[in-house]
């Protein structure tokens, strides 16, 4: 089914929560490699390294190249960016080394989309922009506006969403699929919340970002449920590392650990130190209820105040170290709001409802059953909504049924119910799912729908006002046990990817060259 549960989390995975960050860094086109030119024999001597990888290839993944010249425009960005947080910026080689590991992922991840057959059209950006607008209570034309005066051509933010998208389309199609939360491990989640009252806590959500020219939100309250929030320092250490080289990437990780502890700056030692992936944003990695982060972490961070750090937290992919930014609610003190940079306005996001059983909770249901025609290297999204909008056709004319069409086509799990979702909450669903499936009145069939998951059809059944409860707390309790495997099994996915590509680190190259010449 196309739960909302499935988009959550640090997968961005509602496309409006995304939509209104930041462009992303280094989302320049790539320009021709240009290798320097070697120097003829018995003339000049050879340039310095820096000097050859001016306009040369930083590095090689795959069949594709990195240019240096992606690589200066991505720091360049970064750098600004690091600024604005109030985050010292590393020195040039360390600053560009980090941006092209982030670049080398972004292009794993890319390379694998392009594998599958995933793609993302104007149509369907048009379509997330006009979601963003919505929600955020603009039209269209002032959402431009707010992106244009913030310094973003209109140009680089349409990409920068194009290309959300389509990552976030690859990791549902990845990672989001393989988690499968059983009702009994729900059920054992709840009682064992019953047992520990004071852990009871909200469902797991992105921390809010100040809005321009609007009044800073309150900190939630202590006393509540707790939430937790975090960073890190990843130093990774590679798959099939020997017992050497394990050993010197945790004495790294010591090191670093030493440098906090006597005063170091976090967010720039994380900024020029780990390995990852929100390492240019200070290692922050966002606010979510304790239960919701991994266990390894949760026992880390257990008895560590706001403030303060974590020991050596080692996992599949290396040595963690973590800040504990915040803890506001539960037993823990209330803390002063840690300061985050000045950015884009981030959509407004609903209120939660608590973990804790609630009293009755009356909400609209929807009775609704679609199709799906997922995409694929073999299906693209054109051939997809075509195959949708002949078989609307046909159920439009009566000359078919729905259920009959959904058990025949659809490639959901849905298909030998007729594509019979059930009783759907408000908020279970996807965001672009839920907007069509909103717009319909009962029997109505909609047109072709893009989601994360591929090409709908929707049809409305009926509606009812019901008490969800239950329902809400049970959802809540499913969401989190989600994000607490989502993160690790992303982390592997992405460890999956590098382990079986070929990548040629040439900056890694020039550094040891320099190094070797001092």
């Amino acid at each position: 089914m196309m739960r909302r549960l499935h988009t959550s989390g640090r997968f961005c995975g509602s496309l409006l929560a995304l939509a209104l960050s930041a462009a992303l860094p280094g989302m320049s086109a790539a320009q021709p490699a240009r290798p320097a030119k070697p120097a003829p024999a018995n003339t000049a001597p050879a340039p310095a390294p820096s000097e050859q990888f001016v306009d040369g290839i930083a590095a090689v993944v795959n069949k594709d190249v990195i240019t240096m010249r992606e690589v200066r425009e991505a720091a360049r960005e970064a750098s600004a960016d690091l600024q604005k947080r109030g985050i010292q910026v590393p020195d040039n080689n360390t600053l560009q080394r980090q941006v092209l590991q982030r670049l080398i992922y972004e292009r794993l991840e890319r390379n694998e989309a392009d594998r599958l057959g995933i793609r993302v059209d104007n149509a369907q950006v048009d379509q997330a922009i006009t979601m963003v607008a919505s929600r955020n209570k603009i039209t269209p034309a002032q959402l431009r506006a707010e992106v244009e005066k913030s310094g973003i051509t209109w140009e680089q933010y349409r990409k920068s969403l194009q290309d959300e998208i389509r990552m976030d389309r690859l990791r549902q199609r990845t990672i989001d699929s393989g988690i499968v939360i059983s009702d009994a491990e729900v059920d054992a989640f709840l009682r064992d919340q019953e047992r520990n009252p004071a852990s009871m806590m909200n469902a797991p959500q992105q921390a809010q970002q100040p809005q321009p020219q609007q009044q800073q939100q309150p900190a939630p309250q202590a006393g509540g449920p707790e939430q937790v929030a975090l960073a890190q320092i990843l130093v990774r250490v590679p798959e099939g590392a020997t017992t050497a080289e394990a050993a010197a990437l945790r004495k790294k990780a010591e090191d670093i650990l030493a440098r906090l502890k006597r005063g170091d700056d976090f967010a720039s030692v994380a900024a020029a130190a780990s390995d990852g992936p929100e390492a240019l944003q200070g290692g922050v990695m966002g606010a979510r209820p304790l239960d919701g982060w991994p266990d390894l972490f949760v026992q880390a961070i257990k008895s560590v105040p706001a403030g303060q750090v974590s020991a050596l937290v080692q996992s599949g992919n290396g040595f963690h170290i973590l800040k504990v930014l915040q803890r506001v609610g539960g037993n823990a003190p209330a803390q002063q709001r840690p300061q985050q940079p000045a950015q884009q306005p981030q959509p407004q996001q609903p209120q939660q409802p608590t973990l804790a059983k609630q009293g009755p909770v009356q909400v609209t249901q929807t009775h609704a059953r679609h199709i799906l025609i997922k995409t694929s290297s073999v299906m693209s999204d054109d051939q997809a909504r075509q195959r949708l909008e002949q078989i609307r056709q046909r159920l439009v004319n009566g000359a078919v049924k729905f259920e009959d069409m959904a058990r025949q086509y659809s490639q959901d799990a849905t298909a030998p119910q007729g594509g019979d979702l059930g009783w759907v909450n408000p908020g279970e669903m996807v965001p672009a799912f839920e907007a069509g499936m909103n717009a319909l009145k009962d029997g109505e069939i909609s047109q072709p729908i893009m989601s994360p998951f591929g090409w709908h059809l929707i049809q409305v059944v009926e509606r009812r006002q019901h008490d969800v409860a239950d329902e809400m707390q049970r959802m809540r309790a499913r969401q989190i046990l989600y994000e607490r495997r989502a993160g690790p099994a992303f982390e592997d996915w992405v460890e999956q990817l590098r382990s079986q590509a070929y990548i040629d680190n040439r900056l890694e190259k020039r550094d040891r060259i320099e190094q070797n010449n001092r």
